[in-house]
């Protein structure tokens, strides 16, 4: 759906896309993460038309982005992180306004929007409005804008910034409604955590370079390493914890209540080892399981070691 290859974009001295290259394959909802000034919202706009690359190539659907802007808008749902509203409108005539410069009119328009307003959760908010509604609804009002004349490809630009928690799980649930619907999605946000639980795949920009890119699987299995142990004992703590710090490659230990952190170094088969020393020893073990580590320290461990080079 989407390629991008050795995009180079700079304002002035400063080079905000430096050799970009990815791809995001049909159906994929793809999590564009990455520090502030990292080049996401510039990829964005590049691709969307709203921008000119100085060099490289970006296609989407096989059209070229780059010289064809017109072709490819009518592929691509732009959703971008400011936006206005027209706040004298009522949702429902918002939508139908948007849909008429699509050529879709009367009761045609009318059906379309009470159905993406459905498909946003606002379908009770159609005569409501736009001045009254929370930026939560706001953003899923432009959202369903932005699916108007049903694209191919979206981007969203922090879809849920300033969203309270019960509005970004509305999203996240909307989101994997259009992952049902066979849309392609580029979705850039900084709550992190979040895009793990609906992204097929993702990628880390820094310094306008893709540092990183594959599956949430492949990231999380690649940069969390040997993930510490949570141990769970029902008693005899202190000799687990002491049993454990004997062992060459246990690293650190500490213990909340009757449950022990342990990081080590090693494989499964080293788990396994500790698990059987502590079995030998009379400890009561009831449970066995390695800390989960979030996008967050992920995306933290991949920045801070990497120095803008690609991994």
């Amino acid at each position: 759906m989407l390629q991008i290859k050795g995009l180079e974009k700079a304002y002035g001295n400063f080079k905000a896309l430096n050799g970009l290259d990815l791809e995001i394959k049909k159906g994929e909802i793809f999590g564009f993460i990455g520090p502030n000034g990292a080049g996401k919202s510039t990829t964005m706009k590049i691709v969307s038309g709203l921008l000119t690359a100085d060099s490289g190539e970006a296609y989407v659907a096989g059209i070229d982005a780059l010289k064809n802007h017109k072709k490819v808008k009518e592929k691509i749902g732009y959703m971008p992180d400011f936006f206005g509203t027209y706040t004298n409108l009522k949702a429902i005539e918002y939508l139908e306004f948007f849909a008429s410069t699509y050529g879709i009119l009367g009761s045609e328009a009318k059906k379309l929007g009470m159905d993406l307003l459905e498909l946003v959760n606002l379908q009770d908010k159609y005569d409501a409005e736009v001045d009254g509604l929370s930026r939560g609804m706001k953003q899923r009002l432009c959202l369903a804008r932005c699916l108007i004349h049903n694209p191919d490809f979206l981007i969203l630009d922090e879809p849920a910034s300033g969203m309270d928690p019960r509005a970004r799980f509305e999203m996240k649930g909307i989101l994997k409604n259009l992952r049902d619907m066979d849309k392609t999605v580029l979705v850039s946000s900084h709550i992190l955590p979040e895009l793990g639980e609906i992204c097929t795949q993702i990628g880390v920009i820094n310094g306008g370079k893709m540092l990183y890119s594959g599956t949430v699987d492949e990231v999380m299995e690649q940069f969390s390493g040997n993930a510490p142990l949570k141990i769970s004992v029902l008693d005899a703590c202190d000799k687990a914890m002491m049993i454990l710090k004997e062992q060459p490659s246990v690293t650190k230990v500490r213990a909340t209540e009757n449950q022990i952190h342990c990081s080590y170094q090693g494989d499964n088969y080293e788990i396994t080892r500790l698990l059987k020393i502590l079995v030998q020893n009379d400890i009561p073990v009831i449970g066995l399981d390695k800390e989960v580590a979030n996008l967050e320290d992920v995306f933290m461990k991949i920045t801070e070691t990497t120095d803008g080079e690609a991994i």
